[in-house]
């Protein structure tokens, strides 16, 4: 983000920015966490965010040995494995440890961007809505007429850049809010 001079101003703009980053990040991560589970399970036969599919196929790949189910509480999802075997002592196989771990980043990170998308929202609202008020406040922080200018084009390019970001955070947030719907959906087939 440039500078437009006005502390309070630059302070909402480097606060929309970092959080925007920081939601970036994490909706990354579960992108990451999803390919990784489907790439091991080899059910990545479409570029989907797509898991019904993997965890069926976990499902069925263990089934002899391990109950594999999806549990869901609030907005926290889990790969549950329970071994037919009670008396059986042997640790999980390494693939379905990983398995655990990545539907646990999956759900940990879905969370965080619906979360951080909340925070974006407000941030990004106010931002837009107040537009006339800040160029108010630029022109009113611009020592000379060159200045002014140099400030006003910094805010109107922050505007810019808060535009695109909130197009993206609506994305971020409607994919990770499928993910969150999907497995509450596998949850509910498997219980």
């Amino acid at each position: 983000m440039r500078r437009v001079c006005v502390p309070e101003l630059d302070q909402r703009f480097s606060d929309m920015a970092e959080t925007f980053n920081e939601q970036h990040e994490r909706y990354e991560a579960m992108v990451r966490n999803i390919r990784n589970l489907r790439q091991s399970y080899s059910c990545n036969h479409n570029d989907t965010l797509a898991l019904t599919k993997c965890v069926g196929m976990i499902r069925d790949e263990h089934e002899a040995k391990y109950k594999v189910s999806l549990q869901i509480k609030g907005y926290k999802f889990s790969l549950n494995v329970v071994r037919v075997d009670e008396s059986d002592e042997e640790p999980l196989p390494p693939h379905l440890q990983f398995a655990q771990n990545e539907v646990k980043g999956i759900s940990a990170s879905a969370k965080a961007t619906i979360s951080k998308g909340t925070t974006l929202q407000e941030l990004i609202g106010w931002l837009l809505r107040s537009k006339d008020q800040m160029a108010e406040q630029v022109k009113g922080a611009a020592a000379t007429y060159q200045e002014h200018g140099r400030l006003s084009d910094n805010l109107e390019e922050n505007l810019k850049e808060v535009r695109r970001a909130k197009e993206f955070t609506l994305g971020y947030r409607q994919r990770a809010g499928e993910v969150f719907t999907e497995a509450a959906q596998i949850a509910g087939a498997y219980l």
